[in-house]
C-alpha cells in the first residue's frame, strides 16, 4: 500500500468513526506528530490512556487536591 493510498484508507476509516473520546485520542496522536517531542507509547498504555479519557468523560475523576487530602487523611490514621 502506497502512502497516498494509506492516507485515503484512514481518511475514510476516521470519518466513520462516531467515538468522541476515541477520536479526541487519535486527534492527541496526530498533533504529537507535529510537535518537537515525540512520545512512543505501546498499545497497552494507549489503551490505559484511553480508558482514562472515558473516565474523566464520566466524571469518574478526582482531581490532585483532592487526592492529596486523601494521602494526608490516610497518613495521619497511621
Amino acid at each position: 500500500m502506497t502512502t497516498v493510498e494509506l492516507k485515503n484508507f484512514l481518511i475514510h476509516r476516521i470519518a466513520a468513526i462516531e467515538d468522541k473520546t476515541f477520536l479526541s485520542a487519535m486527534k492527541t496522536i496526530i498533533k504529537n506528530q507535529t510537535e518537537t517531542t515525540i512520545y512512543r507509547t505501546t498499545a497497552e498504555q494507549r489503551v490505559k490512556i484511553m480508558e482514562g479519557r472515558d473516565q474523566i468523560a464520566k466524571g469518574e475523576s478526582k482531581s490532585n487536591e483532592q487526592v492529596e487530602m486523601e494521602i494526608d487523611k490516610w497518613l495521619s490514621e497511621k
